[in-house]
């Protein structure tokens, strides 16, 4: 490629399918059945990328607008882990391209009127923790493929309606049959309105006959709005009484109850 014809092009692709191309270009340019637009949609710092094993990174920034990333896309997490890749092109040919970077959004922060957004590569996931933990709580998490605990079973969800909400804290009517800290750990799922699709995690969960009352451990990006419809699953503190008594599946209990404490490995041994 002639130093003089190279430009850079991204794609952003959501979990959702929704795919957007830009350019630093001052023209559209269109391949990969994407077009990429020339505007401040998106930029990007140099990128960074190590040999080996080392995790390439760098970051992108740009202006928030309703016709590319918008900031309650943003704040309701629709773009986080969104993959990305990065080509250098050749403006006056496209085929003529090469692939430099490919990974997805990590991090992102919000400023005035602008984003900021991590990248992270293909290595990313080799930083996290591999193998088994040993602890007297279990690993797994509650409905997956070690779990096993089918989340639908009856008496586990349920769905109900906003009544009142401020952000963290959010009343619910139309459930009933569970006492109360049923869901306390577990997840509300929203199911209708703008701020469909978006999860959180229960703190607090009270039955009161206003209804239910929950407190979510972090607001939501977008806040639900009364009548909107809620559901919520069942949580897990991970100890064996709660696998064994609440969601009778103490065989697939992943955790190791009769591990010593720590206080027994430190404490001195007594010859007798």
């Amino acid at each position: 490629m002639k130093g003089e014809t190279i430009a850079r092009a991204w794609a952003l692709a959501r979990a959702d399918g929704l795919v957007l191309g830009f350019t630093d270009h001052d023209r559209a340019l269109r391949f990969e059945g994407i077009s990429f637009r020339p505007d401040a949609g998106l930029s990007a710092r140099a990128v960074v990328q190590g040999a080996g094993l080392s995790v390439d990174n760098t970051e992108a920034v740009g202006a928030l607008s309703d016709s590319a990333i918008t900031e309650s896309d943003l704040m309701a997490g629709r773009w986080d882990s969104a993959d990305v890749r990065l080509w250098e092109v050749d403006w006056s040919d496209v085929a003529n391209r090469s692939l430099i970077f490919r990974g997805h959004l990590g991090e992102v922060s919000r400023s005035g009127g602008a984003f900021r957004a991590e990248l992270r590569g293909l290595s990313e996931p080799l930083n996290q923790t591999q193998g088994r933990v040993y602890h007297p709580r279990c690993s797994a998490e509650l409905g997956d493929a070690k779990c096993r605990f089918d989340l639908s079973a009856t008496g586990y969800s349920a769905e109900g309606l906003v009544q009142e909400t401020d952000g963290q804290r959010l009343v619910l009517t139309g459930i009933a049959g569970h006492y109360a800290g049923w869901f306390e750990r577990g997840q509300l799922v929203v199911l209708s309105g703008q701020a469909a699709g978006l999860r959180g995690l229960i703190k607090v969960d009270l039955a009161s006959p206003a209804g239910r009352e929950l407190g979510l451990w972090t607001s939501l990006g977008l806040h639900p709005k009364v009548g909107d419809r809620i559901r919520l699953i069942a949580g897990c503190d991970k100890r064996p009484q709660t696998c064994r008594m609440k969601f009778l599946n103490y065989l697939n209990f992943r955790g190791f109850p009769h591990l010593p404490p720590e206080d027994w490995l430190i404490a001195p041994k007594v010859n007798r």
